[in-house]
């Protein structure tokens, strides 16, 4: 029997006050990191591998983001 695991969508912490933000499935399915957008929580989800999602959070935490060098991310990645 499988067991069933509850998940739910999470928004960056640094979202504005109008929620434009990305949002990722937690806990992640094995080896995946779905994201969504945050204004159309019905609509698509890109479904990165963990590999690439992981890549990616990891480039952030070095350089950080354009406009905004040396940006903090959140060391409670789930990856």
């Amino acid at each position: 029997m499988t067991e069933s695991i509850a998940r739910t969508w999470r928004r960056s912490s640094y979202s504005g006050a109008d929620n434009a933000c990305m949002e990722i499935l937690i806990p992640p399915p094995l080896g995946r990191a779905p994201i969504r957008d945050s204004k159309v929580p019905h609509g698509h989800v890109i479904d990165f591998p963990d590999t690439a999602w992981n890549s990616f959070i990891e480039a952030v935490r070095r350089n950080g983001t354009p406009g905004t060098p040396g940006l903090k991310v959140s060391s409670q990645n789930p990856y």
